[in-house]
């Protein structure tokens, strides 16, 4: 097999094959030998139809199956040979394809960048130390009641905290605009749920009373044509329904999962699923300001082949918003290319750098990093021990955690050599932040 190769521009190698006519040939006729023992065409008997009979009817197809079997191997081979790394499919072109010679091809692709580490020593980490209060958890289990909570209609004015049932109609320039009209409308004043403005309007009426109030939308809101548009909304109250929380029962735990009537159980609960809530936060908060410096301190070139391939993972994710259906429109005009470009760049980047990191220190994933995240995982269920097992008895399931595993060890491993800051904290703000980013 002769391979040559060239650098055509940046990343993108050009490789031409040439596979002995011998080898192409001689297969070629093995298989055409093969099918003439079961081949049936009108007349001739099974068994007896004539090589040259054979070879007019299949030759061309069966040529074009080992051709493809013959490049699938010879570039495998051709790139050892030549020592490179292709990111991606190659596109072939035969050059030449004529019985008798030899066979020759153009494979044209991409190759991995070369990654050149940099110092991390001059990486600065902050770590958000805190813990979870009295006072958090008591906040916490008020909302776990409120989401619970049910609506009894009062005869009083609307305040904060209350539902009110509107209706309500919106112009601009006197003229009415598309969302901004809607019957029998449920709202909780104070939610935050509509234009700045709207909630504390209709802060004391009560029911059947009517107004109309002016307001401006904000600068950056998501339709255009009303940044910063001054408007109208005439608004009528249909009711005002007050907040009734439930008891915290037997009936109420269970809802979370607690099949118990001690409320000290439950809070038990609830504060054990918060300190691994800040756990999980805290960690992300120092990861992501790792990530973001792996970014900034390397300069790698992207295979284009690696984006596109990050882009439909990304596309693919995000369909699971749709609960996986098939939908009957294009795709890709919904969720195009655009909407991921930078986010997918952003991953072949840090992919690149961590894979980097991870071979030249000889990074292993610890096995027993990886059971104690899965026990981690399995402590939320019920039988947390059947959860064990199925994730280790589903190697693709257990390799996903192995990943998430060994990308914690590159943290772990960049952290040894940054300087880092422990700050203290409080539950809220760690959770607000990582929840913002």
């Amino acid at each position: 097999m002769q391979v040559s190769i060239e650098t055509t521009s940046g990343l993108e190698r050009r490789m031409t094959v040439g596979v002995p006519a011998t080898q192409v040939d001689t297969e070629v006729e093995k298989r055409l030998k093969e099918a003439a023992k079961t081949v049936r065409i009108n007349g001739f008997r099974a068994g007896k139809v004539p090589a040259k009979v054979v070879k007019q009817r299949y030759g061309a197809g069966v040529r074009q199956e080992v051709l493809g079997e013959v490049i699938s191997r010879s570039f495998y081979e051709a790139v050892q040979k030549e020592e490179v790394r292709p990111a991606g499919q190659p596109a072939i072109e035969p050059k030449e394809n004529t019985e008798g010679q030899d066979f020759e091809y153009i494979a044209t692709f991409e190759v991995y960048p070369d990654v050149a580490l940099q110092d991390l020593s001059s990486f600065e980490v902050t770590k958000l130390s805190a813990e979870v209060t009295d006072a958090d958890l008591d906040k916490m289990v008020d909302v776990l009641r409120k989401q619970q909570a049910s609506w009894s209609v009062v005869e009083r004015a609307a305040a904060t905290d209350d539902q009110v049932n509107i209706d309500f109609n919106g112009t601009k320039d006197g003229e009415e605009f598309a969302g901004g009209k809607a019957d029998a409308h449920d709202l909780v004043l104070g939610s935050g749920a509509m234009i700045p403005g709207f909630e504390d309007g209709i802060a004391g009426l009560k029911a059947g009373e009517e107004k109309t109030i002016a307001l401006t939308f904000p600068e950056d809101y998501q339709a255009e044509e009303l940044q910063g548009a001054a408007v109208e909304f005439s608004i009528k109250v249909n009711t005002v329904s007050e907040q009734q929380l439930p008891e915290l029962n037997a009936e109420f735990f269970s809802k979370y999962g607690v099949e118990s009537d001690d409320e000290a159980k439950f809070r038990e609960d609830v504060k054990s699923n918060m300190g691994r809530e800040l756990k999980n936060a805290a960690k992300a908060k120092v990861k992501s300001q790792v990530m973001d410096q792996l970014v900034e301190a390397h300069e790698v070139a992207i295979p284009t082949a690696l984006i596109g391939g990050e882009i439909e993972a990304l596309r693919a994710q995000m369909m699971q918003q749709f609960g996986g259906q098939k939908l009957d429109f294009d795709v890709k005009s919904l969720l195009p290319d655009e909407m991921f470009t930078e986010q997918a760049e952003r991953r072949v980047v840090l992919g690149l750098i961590v894979g980097e990191l991870i071979k030249a220190n000889d990074i292993k994933v610890d096995a027993d990093g990886v059971r104690k995240a899965v026990e981690e995982l399995a402590s939320t269920y019920q039988d947390p021990q059947e959860v064990v097992d199925y994730y280790y008895g589903n190697q693709q399931m257990l390799s996903g955690v192995e990943s998430v595993v060994l990308e914690d060890q590159v943290v772990d491993f960049v952290l040894a050599s940054a300087k880092v800051t422990e700050t203290e904290s409080s539950y809220e703000e760690v959770i607000k932040q990582e929840a913002a980013e």
